[in-house]
């Protein structure tokens, strides 16, 4: 499926690509030759790691099912299920799928690291492991995920830019993602480069799970710590969170401050038709599914991923893994009809009901 929203970052692509390119001579490499070689009748496991953040459920799962019966003319089967934030119910889930002979396993991971030990019993088994997402450690054969660096990248800026000449008047907060998720690491690297030296990082948390909850109750002891005059913007990981962020600030009587996301959640973006949310991050999620998809079933029919994967990244246990990256879009009240509109994630319908009927008339949505 081509994109407007993916030409417009095509040259960020090439760029994060080029850095990703280059693999270590040391370590595991990453072993892509798939099982024996089968037809269409082939059987996918598909492991995603939650579902309070919407696009899992939404588009993550339907995207690649829809693709692996596209690919495979309507004979392949996806085996599906959600761990729910657990990364022993996910450890679990792996045990079954090997259990019931999969052919090829798709896998986000709820922690990168606890699932390494559940990839190995898989391959171990003749069973290829697509990482989807996050870069889940042990011996994977694929890699497919947004630039995560970029991403955060893309945060800071978007705050910078809101912020204006009020950076240096006063702090902002920075609510990260869960430690246990190696893409929370890199966006906050991302972010982290950009901001560093240009605004000063009142209080930063690692926020657990990834949960609006938990990001609600850091941001109150963020504005207890640093008084709610002092704050000037928020910068936020994901839609969830900023979500919790703007429910804490709005009852701190704290109004008028950017605060940015990510995964363009359609809480997130009428939030930001309202102007209660600066930004967030759309990541063309049916290019990556897509991808995803046509990793697994290469890989369970026992083809190569030459023509798929251009480039190869190293995690910290295996090297030179088959990998496509695919870039991000600031988004903001500016480009909705061309980014999530014109990509068919949402209708000007669904976002402009009636509660935000009157603020999508003031930006042209209608």
């Amino acid at each position: 499926m081509r994109r407007a929203a993916v030409a417009m970052a095509a040259g960020a692509m090439a760029v994060s690509l080029a850095a990703c390119g280059s693999a270590k001579e040391s370590g595991d490499k990453a072993d892509s030759s798939g099982s024996p070689k089968k037809g269409d009748d082939i059987k996918v496991g598909l492991l995603l790691p939650e579902n309070a953040t919407a696009r899992y459920e939404k588009f993550d799962r339907v995207l690649i099912e829809k693709k692996v019966k596209e690919l495979t003319g309507g004979k392949g089967e996806v085996v599906y299920a959600n761990a729910k934030q657990d990364a022993s119910t996910q450890n679990q889930q792996v045990d079954t799928m090997v259990t019931n002979k999969v052919d090829v396993l798709i896998v986000d991971a709820v922690d990168s690291k606890a699932i390494a030990g559940s990839v190995k019993k898989a391959k171990d088994a003749g069973i290829p492991v697509v990482a989807y997402d996050r870069l889940a450690e042990g011996p994977i054969d694929a890699y497919t995920s947004f630039d995560n660096v970029t991403v955060g990248k893309t945060q800071g800026e978007a705050l910078l830019k809101a912020l204006g000449s009020k950076a240096k008047s006063g702090q902002i907060v920075m609510m990260n993602g869960s430690s246990t998720d190696p893409n929370a690491a890199q966006f906050k690297e991302g972010a982290h480069s950009v901001l560093d030296g240009k605004v000063k990082v009142g209080r930063e948390y690692d926020t657990k799970e990834w949960k609006a909850e938990n990001a609600n109750s850091n941001m109150e002891g963020a504005i207890s710590a640093l008084g709610k005059g002092k704050i000037v913007g928020v910068y936020s990981a994901n839609d969830g969170m900023a979500g919790g962020i703007i429910t804490a600030l709005k009852a701190a009587g704290i109004a008028d401050i950017p605060v940015t996301g990510q995964d363009a959640e359609l809480a997130g973006v009428q939030r930001i038709v309202t102007g209660e949310q600066y930004m967030s991050v759309y990541k063309p999620y049916p290019q990556e599914a897509e991808v995803a998809a046509e990793m697994a079933v290469a890989l369970a029919q026992g083809k190569s991923l030459d023509s798929i994967a251009k480039d190869k990244v190293d995690s910290p246990t295996t090297k030179a893994i088959p990998s496509v990256l695919v870039p991000v879009v600031s988004l903001t009240k500016d480009n909705i009809k061309d980014t999530v509109i014109k990509d068919g994630i949402y209708t000007i319908g669904e976002i402009c009901t009636a509660k935000y009927k009157a603020d999508c008339d003031k930006i042209g949505l209608k």
